[in-house]
C-alpha cells in the first residue's frame, strides 16, 4: 500500500466515566500531539459519512414522495369509486332518518381499514421491492461515495410505522372529500349526479385561482437563498400540486376549443365526447391530474438526466485529454486509491511512442473542516483542460500560479466548504502543520459530490511526505494504435503490478457506464409512478360508468350501435389522456429547470448545463394518451356486456 512504517490514524477509546473531565483531557492531549496531527471527534467523522450520502438519500426520498402524492389522487378516485357505487344507498338511509355525521363516520371508518390492510400490504410490498433495490443502491454509493458491503437487510421499526403511518392517514385524508360529500347532500340528491357535478362546476375558478396561488407561492420558497432541501423539495411539490389544480379550467377550455373541429369530423360523438369530458369534471379532473403529474415527473426527471449526461460527456471532451489511463484496482470507480509501483513509471517512460507520461496523486487529508479529497498532478496544463465557474486570476496565469502552489478548487467543494467567489485561500492540515493555499480559482466537476482541490504534484510532496502516485495518464505519438500499445502494455505488466489499462475511448465509456447505473433506480421510481397514475384513470372510468350506466342504455335503446359505444368511451379517454399529455408538458419542463437549476445545485453543488429535446415530450404525450385508452378498455367491455333494460334499471 505505500504506507509500511507510516499511521493515518490512532483511535482514543475514552473512560466511560471521564465526565467534567472530557474538555481538560482533549487539551491535554492536543497540547502533546504534533503541529502535523489533528484531534477529532468520533461524531465530527461520522458526520462527514452522513453528510456524503444526505442529499442522495433525500433524493431518493423526494422521487418516493413524488409516486405517494400520485398515490393520493389513486386514493381518492378509489374511495369516490367506493362512495359513487352505494350512492343509492346513501340515500336511502339518509331518507330513512340516518345522520349525516354517522354517513361520514361509516364512510372514514371503512376508509382507514382499507388504509391499514393496504399499508400492510404495502409494508412487505415495500421491504420486498427494498431488497430487490439494495444491489442497485448498493452499487452506486461504491461508484460515488465510498465501499459500502451490505451482508444481511436490516427493517429499521421506525421506518415501518412511518409507512404505514403515511398509508393510513393519507387514505383518511383523501377520503375526507368523497365522505363529506356521501353525508352533506339532500337524500334525494344523493341518489344523482347532478348536484355533485353543479358543485364540481362551480369550484373551477376557485381551484385555479388556489392553483396559481400554489405556483407562486413554490417560486418564492424556491427562490429563498438556503441549502436545506426540504425547503427546496418543498417549493417543488407547490409548484407541482399548482399545476394539477390548473387541470380543471385547462379540460373545460381544451373541450371547448376542440369541440368544433371534432364535430366537423366525426359528427355526433365529437360533439358528445368533449361535453361529457366537462359534465362529468368531478372524476376527470381528478384522473387527468393524476395521470398529468405523473408524465410531468416523467418529463422532468428525463431532461434532467439527459442534460447531466450531456454535461457529463462535455466534461469528459474537457478533462480526458491523455490516450492511455493506468491505474490499480480500486474499491470505488471514481477515485483511484491504490498506490503504483514506482518500476512502472519507469518502463513507460521508455515504451515506444509514448510523448509523455503524467502522474496522479489521488488522496484524501485534513482539513479544519473536515476531510478534502487532493488530486496532485504533474500536468500544469491540466488547468488549460478545465471550464471555471470562477477565476481569482487572468486564465492564462493560473498554471503558473499553481507552480508556485495555489490550488483551483471543484465547484461542489467550494458549495460544500460555503467558498464563496471571494474566497482567496483553503487551509489544509499538511504534515508540517496547518497551511494557506491560494485559490486560483473554481471549476467545474462533475466526479465527486464532495468536490475536489486540483494542485501541483510537486507543491503537494512539499507539504506531505507522500511519494507515492495512484494513476498516470499516457500521451503518444501522432498515428500510434492506443489499442495496440494497451495490449503491448497488458502483456508486460501482468508480472509486475496488477493494472487496470484503458485507452481514452474506454474509460469514457465505463464513466458513462457509471452514470447509467447511479440513475437506473431513477427509472424505476418513475415507472411506479406511471403505474399508479394508470390504475387511477382506470378507477375514475369505472366511477365514471357505473354513474352513466343508463345514460349509456338510454343512447343504446335509441338507436347508438355497439360500435359507436365503443368509439365515445375510447374517445373521451383518449382527450382526458391528451389534456394530462399537454399539461404534463410545461410542468414537466418547469420540474426540470427546478431540479437541473436548483436541486441538483443544492443537494450535490454543482451546475448543469440543461439540454431539452423535443422526445420526452412526444413520449411523455404519447404514454398519457396510451394509459388513457387502456384504461377505457375495460368500462368499455362492462358497458358492452349489459342489456338496455339492465342498464337503465340502474336508478
Amino acid at each position: 500500500t505505500g504506507r509500511i512504517g507510516k499511521l493515518d490514524r490512532i483511535d482514543l477509546i475514552l473512560p466511560e466515566n471521564i465526565g467534567s473531565q472530557s474538555s481538560t483531557n482533549e487539551a491535554a492531549i492536543r497540547a502533546s500531539l504534533p503541529i502535523s496531527a489533528s484531534l477529532q471527534s468520533v461524531e465530527a467523522r461520522t458526520g462527514t459519512v452522513e453528510q456524503m450520502t444526505k442529499a442522495f438519500r433525500t433524493n431518493l426520498s423526494a422521487l418516493s414522495l413524488l409516486a405517494l402524492l400520485v398515490g393520493l389522487f389513486l386514493i381518492y378516485n378509489t374511495m369516490t369509486f367506493s362512495v359513487v357505487s352505494r350512492r343509492p344507498m346513501f340515500g336511502t338511509l339518509r331518507c330513512l332518518g340516518v345522520t349525516r355525521r354517522e354517513v361520514f363516520i361509516m364512510v372514514i371508518s371503512e376508509a382507514f381499514l382499507i388504509g391499514l390492510l393496504g399499508s400492510i400490504l404495502g409494508l412487505i410490498l415495500g421491504v420486498l421491492m427494498g431488497q430487490a433495490a439494495i444491489r442497485t443502491v448498493t452499487q452506486t454509493i461504491n461508484d460515488l461515495f465510498f465501499v459500502l458491503s451490505v451482508r444481511g437487510i436490516q427493517i429499521p421499526v421506525e421506518s415501518l410505522i412511518k409507512g404505514a403511518l403515511l398509508g393510513i392517514f393519507a387514505t383518511i385524508l383523501t377520503s375526507a372529500p368523497p365522505a363529506w360529500e356521501a353525508a352533506s347532500v339532500q337524500p334525494r340528491a344523493a341518489l344523482s349526479r347532478s348536484g355533485l357535478e353543479s358543485k364540481a362546476q362551480r369550484v373551477v375558478l376557485f381551484a385555479a385561482l388556489a392553483g396559481i396561488g400554489l405556483l407562486i407561492a413554490g417560486i418564492l420558497t424556491l427562490l429563498y437563498p438556503t441549502r436545506d432541501l426540504v425547503v427546496s423539495f418543498a417549493g417543488t411539490f407547490a409548484v407541482i400540486i399548482g399545476f394539477a389544480m390548473l387541470a380543471p379550467i385547462t379540460t373545460i377550455v381544451l373541450m371547448r376549443v376542440i369541440q368544433p373541429p371534432l364535430n366537423r369530423v366525426l359528427g355526433v360523438l365529437g360533439r358528445m365526447a368533449p361535453r361529457d369530458v366537462v359534465h362529468s369534471l368531478s372524476r376527470t379532473s381528478i384522473a387527468i391530474a393524476a395521470l398529468m403529474v405523473a408524465v410531468s415527473v416523467t418529463i422532468g426527471v428525463s431532461i434532467m438526466v439527459s442534460s447531466f449526461r450531456h454535461t457529463v460527456i462535455l466534461w469528459l471532451e474537457q478533462t480526458l485529454q491523455g490516450d492511455i489511463y493506468i491505474s490499480a484496482p480500486s474499491l470505488t470507480a471514481t477515485q483511484p486509491s491504490t498506490p503504483i509501483d514506482p518500476a512502472i513509471l519507469t518502463t513507460l517512460q521508455g515504451w515506444p511512442g509514448v510523448v509523455e507520461v503524467l502522474t496522479l496523486r489521488s488522496v484524501d487529508v485534513d482539513s479544519p473542516d473536515g476531510p478534502v479529497h487532493i488530486a496532485a498532478s504533474s500536468n500544469l496544463s491540466v488547468a488549460n483542460e478545465r471550464s471555471f465557474l470562477h477565476l481569482n486570476i487572468p486564465a492564462e496565469e493560473v498554471a503558473k500560479e499553481m507552480k508556485e502552489g495555489a490550488v483551483i478548487i471543484s465547484e461542489p467543494l467550494a458549495n460544500r466548504l460555503n467558498l464563496q467567489s471571494h474566497s482567496t485561500s483553503l487551509s489544509l492540515n499538511t504534515d508540517i502543520g496547518l497551511r494557506e493555499f491560494p485559490i486560483a480559482g473554481i471549476y467545474y466537476d462533475y466526479s465527486s459530490t464532495q468536490g475536489t482541490v486540483l494542485m501541483s504534484l510537486d507543491i503537494y510532496r512539499q507539504h506531505w511526505e507522500d511519494q507515492a502516485i495512484n494513476a498516470i495518464a499516457i500521451n503518444l505519438e501522432p498515428n500510434v494504435d492506443s489499442d495496440q500499445v494497451v495490449i503491448g502494455l497488458k502483456d508486460e505488466m501482468s508480472d509486475k503490478q496488477s493494472l487496470v489499462i484503458r485507452s481514452n475511448q474506454v474509460l469514457r465509456f465505463e464513466v458513462l457506464e457509471v452514470f447509467d447505473r447511479t440513475f437506473a433506480i431513477t427509472g424505476a421510481l418513475q415507472l411506479l409512478a406511471t403505474i399508479v397514475a394508470f390504475i387511477g384513470v382506470l378507477s375514475a372510468f369505472l366511477s365514471l360508468e357505473l354513474e352513466r350506466q343508463r345514460d349509456f342504455g338510454i343512447l343504446r335503446s335509441i338507436g347508438m350501435t355497439m360500435r359507436q359505444l365503443w368509439g365515445l368511451i375510447l374517445l373521451e379517454t383518449s382527450l382526458m389522456g391528451s389534456i394530462a399529455g399537454l399539461l404534463a408538458a410545461p410542468t414537466g419542463y418547469v420540474l426540470a429547470y427546478i431540479l437541473v437549476y436548483i436541486i441538483n445545485r443544492r443537494s450535490f453543488g454543482w451546475t448543469l448545463q440543461m439540454q431539452v429535446l423535443p422526445e420526452p415530450f412526444l413520449q411523455a404525450l404519447l404514454v398519457a394518451v396510451l394509459a388513457a385508452l387502456l384504461a377505457g378498455i375495460y368500462p368499455a367491455i362492462r358497458i358492452s356486456n349489459l342489456t338496455e333494460a339492465e342498464a337503465m334499471r340502474y336508478e
